[in-house]
């Protein structure tokens, strides 16, 4: 093929510069496969004056560990996709500030969202955002209430706005309600406050509709909104004034008391959720698609068994996983398992697990902490105003 555009084909009349902005329209996945052109497509892409505007694959996970007879305690890791080599991404992310501690509460979108305890007063915080791949961050405010809250995300779209929003769901107990007031809602949602970087204050919603987030259920921020898997069977959307509200039902119960809930997943630019079934043909792992956000029609997109899954040898992880991830550009999930934290990958297209690596026992998956968070680079400056 290359031999043919070197021969006068009219793409091989066209500058690098607008090349690069063709491919950079299209999916990661049909990314990929533009590097197969030719060698001067490959090298375009991969080139550093280019990559800014190019979709990027996911690189790996963030995580922790916690371990009471070592000090410290607790422990941030980067592990690669590949489960090989030296971490591509800093977990110390030691360009922020100085803090007494940091956690990192979200991802979305190549940007990283952080609670960082001060040390002046333990009760004293500020969130941060930041890009891991250029280095730059900026400080957001915290509320009366940041201290307190679990459930915290946020929402980034780099091709619609440089701007980011913080979203704050704020329980009845925090919010300060008189225990004779308190619903039956176990952890119930009360409030919701969002920060605009664009505005730079907050903005608090009273909400109508009664539902709790369980702290480790993932978000995703699609067309302007984030979506929640909520402890209610149903997925709460809420648009980044917090006057919008939409509940999406979740096609069948998809977790138990005693699981942990991943929340919904995205990939190339569709909705994704996942769930365990035990029935009477054996427990099997379902993986469904929301087809159109509109309508709200869940199909199901593949199922496994978990004999197929894991094989005879590896039975015993059927009864402890976690599906962490959705692959951004491909039929692919993430998986952690067993007591030795397993990461793993399975194609669904080819119906083939593969082992990446051992997190091991210390590594975090409990309902405390958001499970590993998934990270995918982007090289642009979306904030302007940041350090």
């Amino acid at each position: 093929m290359e031999g043919a555009l070197m021969r006068g084909e009219p793409i091989s009349k066209v500058t690098d510069d607008i090349l690069a902005d063709i491919i950079s329209r299209v999916p990661y996945k049909s990314t990929c496969c533009c590097k197969c052109v030719s060698t001067r497509w490959r090298d375009l892409i991969s080139h550093p004056d280019h990559r800014k505007k190019m979709p990027q694959p996911l690189v790996g996970f963030f995580h922790e560990s916690y371990n009471k007879n070592r000090f410290p305690k607790c422990a941030r890791y980067f592990t690669n996709v590949s489960g090989e080599g030296e971490p591509l991404v800093d977990p110390s992310l030691s360009f922020l500030p100085k803090y007494n501690g940091l956690d990192i509460l979200d991802c979305c979108n190549g940007l990283l969202l952080c609670r960082c305890w001060k040390a002046t007063d333990p009760k004293t915080l500020d969130y941060i955002v930041c890009n891991p791949a250029t280095e730059r961050w900026v400080v957001v405010p915290a509320t009366d209430w940041s201290s307190k809250v679990n459930v915290v995300r946020l929402g980034f779209e780099p091709t619609v706005s440089s701007h980011f929003h913080v979203f704050e769901f704020i329980d009845e107990e925090t919010w300060g309600i008189d225990e004779s007031e308190l619903s039956d809602c176990d952890g119930c949602i009360e409030t919701l406050a969002i920060y605009s970087s664009k505005a730079g204050v907050w903005k608090h919603r009273s909400l109508d509709i009664m539902f709790a987030i369980p702290t480790s259920s993932r978000g995703v921020f699609l067309n302007g909104a984030l979506h929640l898997a909520t402890s209610n069977n149903f997925i709460v959307v809420v648009g980044v004034e917090g006057n919008n509200w939409r509940l999406i039902d979740i096609p069948m119960p998809p977790y138990y008391d005693d699981a942990p809930i991943v929340g919904v997943l995205l990939s190339q630019r569709q909705l994704y959720f996942t769930n365990c079934y035990s029935g009477s043909d054996g427990e099997e792992l379902s993986v469904w698609a929301l087809e159109d956000c509109y309508s709200e029609k869940w199909t199901l997109k593949h199922n496994v068994s978990h004999l197929e899954l894991f094989g005879a040898s590896y039975s015993s992880f059927g009864n402890f996983y976690n599906v962490i991830s959705f692959h951004p550009g491909r039929n692919m999930i993430f998986i952690i398992c067993g007591y030795e934290n397993m990461l793993m990958s399975y194609d669904m297209d080819r119906r083939k697990l593969c082992f990446i690596c051992q997190l091991g026992r210390d590594c975090q998956i409990g309902w405390d902490k958001t499970l590993c968070i998934p990270y995918v680079p982007l090289y642009s400056e979306p904030l302007a105003d940041g350090h």
